[in-house]
């Protein structure tokens, strides 16, 4: 049954999950959108991240709610305090000349409070250590990331936290969850180590880097470990579609949404597959004659296919012309305010037509929503 409806914008299920991506100055957008979603009395039970959504969602987890969107605000202020705000001029092309200069002075300078070009080049570092595998030093991120996340609410608050990192060595993913094991600073540093900019994170002996080089999305995590009736929140940094490039630069803007949306849609469309899949055969054990019910085998694939009601929401950024393929590491404080306010506005698009999410709910039937133009629509192609 939907629960605390009386306070908020929609009928909530048994669980209410934010699933946020990888995307660096990107995460911005994904402030927005939780500002706006907690502004609408939306709780969160569960959220989980990978690199700078690893970041987002440890500070959410780790702060009151009233107090959650103050710290986010403090964290992405401080990143984008070292640049100035580029001008908000209606040219694109002036837009887009100063988007990229940020971005240079990001690679060269480093971002405060993150990370921080090494002194030495990696080619003088010894051997086989994150100095010598890795061009910044992310140590004042764990500075920052102590200071707004409160890691006792972390590991024993109401909200569950994953992040996902992949093993160096063996390039097998692994999801760190405080429902299983107790998480730190190093956790999110290890979920955003992107190589070969960011250096690698130890944890228990093993170097990890960024869960992104496998799934830039911890949905598929969410969806099998859950065994409630859920709406997932997922906040989609690069877009699947787009137009057709004019020049070198809409080329690799492009290529960079190409290679991280299709991870995504790889994910979500075999989720969505394999819940087809698994209706299917609870219909046909529907069917069997009575005797055959009590079989050891009936039992155990009927659990196995047993599907809890499903809502997932895409909120997916929608980057203006003027933003680059450098809009993942350009750190500015008017492109941060722009990536912000997207993301409200995003939230604020859904709930145009919210009415659709919410008789979906209310009947414990599943779905699939996306943003698209300027609202909310069932996507029929992946309807579950």
């Amino acid at each position: 049954m939907p629960r605390r409806a009386a306070s908020a914008a929609l009928p909530l299920p048994d669980l209410v999950v934010l699933v946020l991506q990888g995307g660096g100055a990107l995460g911005a957008f994904q402030a927005g959108v939780y500002e706006a979603l907690i502004e609408l009395g939306i709780e969160l039970d569960w959220v989980a991240g990978i690199s700078i959504g690893a970041v987002n969602a440890a500070i959410i987890a780790g702060n009151e709610r009233d107090q959650a969107v103050g710290k986010m605000r403090e964290f992405w202020d401080g990143v984008s305090s070292a640049l100035p705000a580029l001008p908000m001029v209606d040219n694109d092309l002036l837009r887009e000349w100063t988007h990229l200069a940020a971005a240079g002075q990001v690679a060269a300078f480093g971002v405060p409070g993150f990370f921080t070009p090494r002194f030495l080049p990696p080619a003088f570092a010894p051997r086989q250590t994150p100095e010598a595998v890795s061009f910044y030093d992310t140590a004042p991120l764990v500075k920052t990331l102590d200071r707004l996340v409160d890691w006792d609410r972390v590991n024993n608050g109401k909200v569950r936290l994953s992040v996902g990192a992949v093993a160096v060595e063996t390039g097998n993913f692994r999801y760190f969850d405080t429902k299983i094991e107790t998480l730190d600073a190093r956790h999110i540093l290890a979920s955003g180590a992107l190589p070969p900019g960011l250096p690698p994170v130890e944890i228990d002996g093993i170097w990890y880097w960024d869960g992104g080089l496998v799934s830039n999305t911890p949905l598929e995590h969410v969806v099998e470990a859950a065994h409630e009736d859920m709406l997932v929140f997922q906040v989609d940094l690069f877009p699947a579609r787009g137009e057709r490039p004019h020049d070198m630069e809409e080329a690799w803007s492009r290529e960079k949404d190409i290679r991280f949306s299709s991870r995504t849609r790889r994910i979500s469309d075999g989720l969505v597959r394999r819940r087809k899949e698994h209706r299917l055969i609870d219909r046909m054990l529907d069917k069997l004659p009575p005797e055959f019910t009590s079989l050891p085998e009936v039992k155990a694939v009927r659990k196995m296919v047993d599907c809890k009601a499903l809502n997932l929401v895409q909120l997916i950024h929608q980057p203006p012309k003027w933003q680059t393929g450098a809009r993942d590491f350009e750190f500015s404080r008017s492109t941060m305010e722009t990536n912000w306010a997207l993301g409200r506005t995003a939230v604020e698009a859904a709930m145009k037509d919210g009415h659709l999410l919410a008789e979906s709910i209310a009947e414990g039937r599943s779905g699939s929503f996306a943003v698209q133009s300027d609202a909310l629509r069932p996507k029929p192609d992946l309807d579950i």
